[in-house]
């Protein structure tokens, strides 16, 4: 999925509708609706008896939009099917997801997960073994990029799920900026920018300076916050890596290297297209008001650099406006991915084949593929074929980069073994003990142990040294 799309999280507990079908070719309505009632409609169910029920109908849970448009490239190629596409936020997914098994529901058919969801997911029976007959996952193996093959695995080694896309991370940066600040643009060298987090707070004092913001907001190294498992053999780890990016979220704050933008705020997205308003540690951004004050005084500032994962390509593309083409990626700090959108079978379906003729066709066939790449103007599929025919294309916005071949090498750099069920609440956790650090309300020393006591409280089963 994609993932934490913007899109998703606006829908706000939600739920969008969707019905894709394939009507008879005269604008009429579509086979087996259940709008359908008229005697021609009962004639042509008749007149089909011995092929594919017309009246049968695929449901699909999502968590975004991209499966809709799966949907209705499927029924073009299949006239006589018809899809139901239900888009859930991903707040409220798990929750109606449990509600559905448990109540033994034979729909949804389609079921999705991002990774942080799975493990739960399929300890829970959700999804249907993709390795048995007919399904045969396993002969698939070679064709999909190594760690979204590990996402889709449950603890036992069995498939449940496949993903369409990868979703490792980079830096994308402004390509105008780094000419004029650090005389080059190329990726290979902006990347020893952001090495590590000692390097990029250089970087940041640097653009300071020559009166920039290295980032929007301070946490924008998020996605490359740790390169090791916050939990390991039971046991809470913090690394010298996850302590050394907490010290770099507070002195960026601190040292007025961002911008003091939240991220997913408008201004945030506003950002990503030129100058925005200068603002003080204060400034509520999600406020109007305070905004449009802040607007009036005349100051602004521009971004040199925001952390995201392949997806930003699409997020960036929207909003960069004018300068596309100005913009360019390079590696950060650690490996990391976030999101991405795993598809499976519910173990409940009756319509088993049918969905798996769906999955396979988003996943695992390259016409598809081919077509989401174009579709999608950037989006980056986890279908190996696709990745090496495509590795060459270059992305105007990203000024000609080619941005296949970039993901598909950080891609290979991603330990999936490093990622736990417990890491969404986790990294809250972690998440707001920094911000109670770099804006003076507690200690580094207080605010670390309140971390503690949050995940002991979370999660008690897992061993803390303090």
């Amino acid at each position: 999925m994609r993932m934490k799309r913007a899109a998703a999280f606006t829908l706000a507990g939600l739920m969008a509708v969707s019905m894709t079908a394939c009507g008879s070719g005269n604008g009429g309505s579509a086979k087996g609706s259940t709008s359908d009632s008229t005697e021609e409609t009962k004639n042509e169910a008749a007149a089909t008896a011995g092929k594919k029920d017309a009246s049968e109908k695929l449901v699909v849970w999502t968590l975004a939009d991209d499966l809709k448009q799966f949907a209705e490239r499927y029924c073009e190629k299949n006239p006589d099917v018809q899809i139901e596409t239900v888009t859930i936020a991903p707040a409220d997914y798990p929750t109606k997801i449990q509600t559905a098994m448990r109540g033994k529901q034979t729909t949804p058919d389609i079921i999705v997960g991002e990774p942080q969801m799975l493990e739960d997911m399929y300890e829970a029976g959700y999804f249907e073994d993709l390795d048995q007959e007919p399904y045969n996952a396993q002969d698939y193996a070679d064709k999909i990029v190594d760690y979204v093959w590990d996402v889709g695995k449950d603890a036992d080694g069995v498939q449940r799920a496949i993903s369409y896309q990868i979703t490792p991370c980079g830096v994308f940066y402004r390509r105008d900026i780094a000419e004029k600040v650090f005389g080059t643009d190329d990726p290979e060298e902006i990347g020893k920018l952001f090495q590590d987090y000692d390097t990029i707070l250089s970087t940041g004092e640097t653009l300071r300076d020559a009166g920039y913001k290295i980032f929007a907001s301070d946490m924008e190294m998020t996605y490359f916050s740790g390169d090791s498992a916050w939990v390991e053999d039971g046991k809470l780890k913090i690394d010298q890596a996850r302590m050394d990016y907490l010290d770099s979220c507070v002195k960026l704050y601190q040292n007025d290297m961002t911008a003091y933008v939240a991220q997913w705020s408008t201004t945030w997205y506003q950002a990503m297209g030129g100058s925005v308003p200068v603002i003080d540690k204060e400034t509520n951004v999600w406020d109007e008001t305070e905004m449009e004050e802040a607007a009036e005084n005349g100051k602004t500032t521009e971004i040199f650099a925001y952390g995201l994962p392949a997806w930003g390509v699409v997020t960036m593309r929207d909003h960069v406006g004018d300068l596309s083409g100005k913009w360019g990626v390079c590696a950060g700090p650690a490996y990391g991915f976030s999101g991405g959108t795993y598809i499976g079978i519910s173990a409940l379906s009756e319509k088993k084949e049918l969905a798996w003729d769906f999955l396979k066709f988003c996943t695992l066939t390259e016409e598809t593929l081919d077509w989401w790449i174009e579709a999608s103007q950037g989006d980056v599929v986890s279908y190996l074929p696709c990745l090496e025919k495509h590795k060459e294309d270059e992305n105007t916005v990203y000024g000609g980069e080619k941005l296949y071949q970039f993901f598909l090498e950080q891609a290979e750099g991603i330990d999936y073994s490093k990622v736990t069920k417990y890491d969404k609440k986790i990294n809250d956790a972690w998440a707001a003990a920094i911000d109670s650090i770099k804006t003076g309300e507690k200690s580094k020393e207080d605010a670390v142990d309140e971390f503690y006591d949050v995940v002991a409280s979370t999660y008690p089963e897992i061993e803390i040294q303090r």
